[in-house]
């Protein structure tokens, strides 16, 4: 008889059946997962527990105890079999399981139970990154994330950003708004303004201030004002492209005060173009009023009649003679 044959294997089963019991309880005993075929939970990096996350609890030779629960509203979860609830906000994975170890062993049911807890969600850790980013978002922060993170998350600033980030947070019962330069954060790269964020965190980046170009020139529109500062006329006229051909020289700038009254300023443009006059700054939220010079257009507006009239003369001679 060779070892290993299907007699082999028939004659120890009828010579051993109890054994075989035995060992198929043994499995049953020491292999719960594959007995409860439950997928194992993923492990999330462990971090302190916080209200609404979602742990995986699992009891040695107690399937009935395993599964998923949330930490609740008042930072705790429960067990059936548990007379109260387990305290688990604010602990370590490891603190968690202690404590629902030494919570079954005091049911009398469990001598030393041995418990596992892993992390399978966070929803005690969101970061809010808004304002002029390319896509704002609301993640967690599951592991170690600075604020250059939580930015590339919302896919970096857009064009109209402005010059600083604003991070808010809590520090105990007090809210906290902190500004960080954003030539610090990107250009420089100073660690201490990407500093790390550890959830809970709003994260708003404000558009730049705007300034408007209106009238006669060859791109109006808005354009940003970096830093605050403001920009002068002959900065405001290249951004905008020049003048447009019938552009006015006297041109008007609007500006609305700190009481919210609109103030308007009469400006000798071609003086300001020549250095004959001080040039004016443009700031933020100012309008630049380039108007039309009718009377320059209406004059090329006859010229161009005249023009016309007189190529259409031209070709009735030409036609009349060579009839």
């Amino acid at each position: 008889m060779r070892v290993g044959s299907p007699f082999t294997i028939t004659t120890t089963m009828r010579l051993y059946p109890l054994s075989l019991a035995l060992f198929t309880g043994f499995l049953e005993v020491c292999i719960p997962v594959a007995c409860t075929a439950q997928p194992i939970p993923a492990n999330l990096p462990a971090r302190v527990a916080g209200n609404d996350d979602l742990l995986a609890v699992f009891v040695y030779g107690a399937p009935e105890l395993s599964r998923t629960v949330r930490v609740g509203a008042d930072g705790a979860i429960r067990l059936p079999m548990l007379p109260t609830p387990v305290p688990a906000a604010g602990s370590m994975p490891l603190e968690i399981e202690q404590a629902l170890a030494s919570a079954l062993t005091n049911t009398g049911l469990f001598i030393n139970p041995y418990v596992s807890v892993t992390v399978v969600e966070y929803r005690s850790r969101p970061i809010n990154v808004s304002g002029a980013v390319k896509r704002p978002a609301t993640f967690q922060a599951v592991a170690d994330m600075t604020l250059l993170d939580a930015i590339a998350q919302a896919d970096g600033l857009t064009p109209d950003a402005g010059d600083e980030v604003l991070v808010t947070r809590m520090d105990g019962d007090k809210r906290i708004l902190q500004r960080v330069p954003v030539k610090a954060l990107i250009d420089a790269a100073e660690p201490a303004a990407n500093f790390k964020l550890s959830g809970g965190e709003e994260v708003r980046v404000p558009e730049a201030g705007h300034f408007f170009v209106l009238g006669n020139v060859r791109r109006p529109g808005s354009f940003v004002i970096r830093d605050g500062s403001a920009i002068s006329i002959f900065k405001a006229l290249a951004l905008a492209e020049g003048l447009a051909p019938f552009a006015g020289k006297q041109v008007f700038l609007l500006h609305r005060n700190a009481a919210g009254i609109t103030e308007e300023t009469s400006i000798d443009l071609k003086k300001v173009l020549s250095r004959k006059a001080d040039d004016v700054d443009i700031a933020v939220n100012d309008v630049l009023y380039i108007p039309d010079n009718s009377g320059r257009r209406l004059g090329v507006a006859i010229l161009e009649k005249a023009l016309l009239f007189g190529s259409g003369a031209s070709s009735a001679l030409i036609y009349g003679s060579t009839r």
